[in-house]
């Protein structure tokens, strides 16, 4: 449920709102990725959104649709309705559901059949789904070997890791290994440099063995403070000067030792992540 009113349009220099649903007949995730990417270049607008999945027959599809004409009867203002929605019966029922309902799939899937003269097979899942078991495989052993090998664990057989993130203590190396593992099956580890490891800035034996897939990530020192405040306010682990501190020997320590490094500062998980593996040159 929400509950904030909605207005159809906001005086000044105040945000717009607007509520916005993502259909799917699966997890979701497609259409929020697209419906999401698409929202961003629309500043000025907040939005509130909602995910409706698994729209796998006419009675879900129904419900969804009545959820959206709710929304509509709230705000006073339709909503806009992102679907990746594979039948047409589905489809044809939340199409009916408001004025701005973006069909996704549909806008491409024609001129995909024309260009490849054949039907597409209308196929709910297919992305998402277990259509590839050892790719399937492959993804739930690289996750298994990172969970395996955050934040130091697990340095025995570190060695068979793709890609290891090096670099002080939260300045995003779990976040952007997991989903390295879940968005590119790669066995990413990582290891947070401390004081003993900046006593001869060096770089530390146990990963010597894995200097040709190491990838620092360093951080503004301001940010690291205030992220490390939140998790443990007390004591010196999270003053700025032990952060600029740590920063700046963590940096010497990459250029000393030919470590390629990003500035997570500013930069999403998805982006680092992207980054990461063109640098490297992975699959």
């Amino acid at each position: 449920m929400y509950s904030t009113r909605f207005q159809p349009l906001m005086s000044g220099h105040r945000e717009m709102k607007r509520r916005v649903f993502f259909v799917s007949d699966r997890t979701g995730i497609t259409v929020e990725t697209l419906g999401q990417s698409l929202l961003t270049q629309f500043p000025g607008f907040e939005f509130a959104t909602r995910t409706l999945p698994f729209v796998t027959n006419q009675a879900a599809a129904y419900s969804a649709a009545e959820t959206i004409r709710a929304a509509t009867r709230e705000d006073g203002l339709p909503p806009l309705v992102f679907s990746t929605l594979t039948d047409p019966a589905t489809q044809y029922i939340i199409a009916s559901s408001g004025e701005h309902v973006f069909d996704l799939f549909g806008t491409f899937i024609e001129p995909l059949e024309g260009a490849l003269g054949r039907e597409s097979s209308h196929t709910a899942g297919r992305m998402h789904g277990i259509g590839d078991i050892l790719a399937y495989e492959r993804r739930l052993t690289a996750l298994n070997f990172t969970l395996s090998h955050d934040d130091g664990l697990g340095t025995r057989d570190l060695h068979e890791a793709e890609i290891v993130l090096v670099g002080v203590s939260r300045c995003g190396k779990t976040p952007t290994c997991l989903y390295l593992s879940m968005h590119y099956s790669l066995k990413a580890g990582n290891y947070p440099l401390t004081d003993d490891d900046f006593e001869q800035i060096k770089l530390p034996k146990i990963l010597e063995s894995s200097r040709r897939v190491l990838y620092g990530l360093t951080i503004l020192p301001e940010q690291l403070s205030r992220i490390r405040s939140q998790r443990r306010p007390e004591g010196g682990y999270s003053t700025l000067a032990q952060c600029q501190s740590e920063v700046a020997r963590a940096e010497q320590l990459f250029r000393k030792e030919g470590i390629p490094y990003l500035d997570t500062t500013t930069v999403s998980i998805e982006e680092i992540a992207a980054t990461i593996v063109r640098d490297k040159g992975l699959r």
